[in-house]
């Protein structure tokens, strides 16, 4: 797998350093340079790009305002001398968030998140999960999960067909499967939106489960089951 890579930034300097990362990792392939956001949405609209290594503050737009403008957002990296933009940074999405001067385990760090995550993209898009339980690898389609449950650090997987206990965070899993498609209830469980029978009170009917829904997450859930 190699992701295809755009580094955005005015400053010479800074764009040879990170050609020259690009280039020690092999999983990355340098698409191209841009020396502002506006070459860089030329160059987005030419190739497909599914990594950005980002300036924040360029002339003309910053990186923060280009990542707002855009319909369609890549993964993407910011890379800056300016530490004060970090949690405006984060709000966006960003896979990390580099300063200036980089040191090359600090890139390959953010690269390996962003492989991360766009392995659960992919997963996304291709409609279903792997997970690991039992030393065995578990293919497990969206539309046959009913729910999860959270217990301890595991987390079970109850589908149509089986039940799956596997290691982890809930909140990392909920974030591998569609938004459309699941919806968090409680602390300890996250639904398949189109398994409900019904919700009442507090609970709600997933196949033949009753589960109890927080008041924290029943606004959400209403929204997402009467769009």
């Amino acid at each position: 797998m190699k992701l295809n890579c755009l580094v955005v930034d005015d400053e010479p300097l800074s764009q040879e350093v990170m050609v020259d990362f690009v280039k020690l990792c092999p999983e990355l392939h340098l698409v191209a340079v841009a020396g502002d956001a506006l070459e860089a949405g030329e160059e987005l609209k030419r190739e497909q790009i599914d990594l950005l290594l980002l300036d924040i503050n360029m002339p003309k737009l910053s990186g923060i305002g280009f990542i707002k403008s855009l319909k369609e957002v890549p993964l993407f990296i910011f890379v800056t001398a300016y530490p004060e933009y970090a949690i405006e940074g984060f709000e966006v999405d960003a896979v990390d968030y580099l300063l200036k001067p980089v040191s090359f385990d600090r890139f390959r760090t953010a690269v390996n998140r962003a492989l991360e995550r766009f392995e659960t993209r992919e997963d996304k898009q291709a409609g279903h999960i792997m997970l690991r339980a039992n030393k065995k690898s578990y293919r497990v389609e969206f539309n046959e999960i009913l729910y999860l449950e959270a217990q301890g650090d595991y987390v079970r997987f109850i589908t149509e067909k089986q039940s799956l206990t596997v290691h982890g965070k809930l909140k990392d899993f909920f974030e591998q499967l569609p938004d459309s498609l699941f919806e968090r209830i409680h602390k300890s469980y996250v639904i398949a939106l189109t398994k409900v029978d019904y919700l009442e009170g507090n609970r709600v009917k997933v196949g033949e489960h009753k589960l109890p829904v927080s008041i924290n997450f029943r606004e959400n859930l209403n929204r997402k089951l009467h769009p």
